[in-house]
């Protein structure tokens, strides 16, 4: 059986930054498991990419601690196992996308192999002897994303790896997000775009003005909205459904009720509803988009 060490990659307890008298991260409590597809959500200056640099070592926390890969951030080991992607990669323009990795090889003390098995896998391959002065706005972020696999990382760190594409650039990179977050790879994602997030990671955490709000399962997060029952006779069931302890705003919507019930009955409702003789067809929560509970969330911290 595996240790609580041996499953979190990521955790930070309390961690904290202020700049001068503005507090960018608030006593923040984030976990990220090994093998998951972590989504950082928050508005704009929720402190996604300050708690991004602090976890990578750039930035030094105030108060809190945290951990990365076992090690301190910004620690050497753990620094070796880790490739990051923040903000837009520089890369040198004169150079072909294959010599710009070998040159950042030659500095991580890499072996010039992995090169070529990074173009393939962001599929650059057969655009790797082009010069960088040629690359698409999306094939440089897929360029980043190759330095990143540089060192083979057990973890892999992006901030905002769409900004700036256009819908085909975004659909190639939520590709490659789902195929590098395969396996013992975790991968941490940080992203303001919800359509993005919802398609690709496993759980999300939503940070807002610093502090963390919500932290689960996408399915989770989506699965809290109203019940829809199919049953019949509908008068019968409605009757039913008005009466039960902690149902309430029950509506008939195409041939259907829609309806709000408190705590994890549903199950006590189905069985209150065959007792009475009603035949239930269907009886599932009707799911939220992660953009509306992403703004309830939000609007809630605020």
């Amino acid at each position: 059986m595996e240790s609580k060490n041996q499953t979190i990659t990521i955790e930070t307890r309390a961690l904290t930054k202020r700049f001068g008298e503005t507090v960018a991260v608030a006593g923040l409590d984030l976990e990220v498991r090994r093998g998951e597809v972590y989504g950082l959500l928050g508005p704009n200056g929720a402190g996604k990419t300050t708690t991004l640099r602090m976890l990578l070592g750039l930035v030094r926390p105030t108060a809190g601690t945290a951990t990365v890969l076992g090690r301190p951030p910004g620690d050497g080991e753990g620094l070796a196992q880790l490739g990051a992607l923040v903000e837009e990669p520089a890369f040198y323009p004169y150079l072909s996308g294959r010599d710009n990795l070998r040159v950042l090889a030659r500095y991580c003390g890499v072996s010039a192999t992995r090169v070529d098995e990074a173009l393939c896998t962001v599929e650059l391959s057969d655009r790797g002897g082009s010069k960088l002065k040629s690359y698409s706005l999306g094939m440089r972020q897929r360029l980043g994303v190759a330095a990143a696999l540089l060192k083979n990382p057990q973890l892999l760190i992006l901030d905002e790896p769409t900004r700036g594409l256009d819908p085909k650039g975004m659909a190639e990179m939520r590709t490659l997000i789902r195929a590098v977050g395969r396996g013992a790879r975790t991968v941490l994602l940080c992203s303001h775009l919800l359509g993005e997030v919802e398609q690709v990671c496993d759980r999300v955490g939503v940070i807002d003005k610093g502090r963390m709000v919500r932290q689960a399962p996408v399915e989770e997060l989506r699965a809290g909205g109203r019940l829809v029952v199919e049953a019949e006779p509908l008068e019968a069931a409605e009757r039913v459904c008005r009466e039960f302890p902690g149902v309430s705003d029950v509506e008939v919507v195409g041939g259907k009720l829609e309806l709000s019930l408190d705590g994890d009955r549903a199950g006590d409702l189905n069985a209150a509803l065959q007792e009475a003789g009603v035949r239930v067809r269907e009886l599932r929560r009707l799911q939220r988009s992660l953009e509306s509970v992403f703004l309830e969330l939000t609007e809630e911290g605020g």
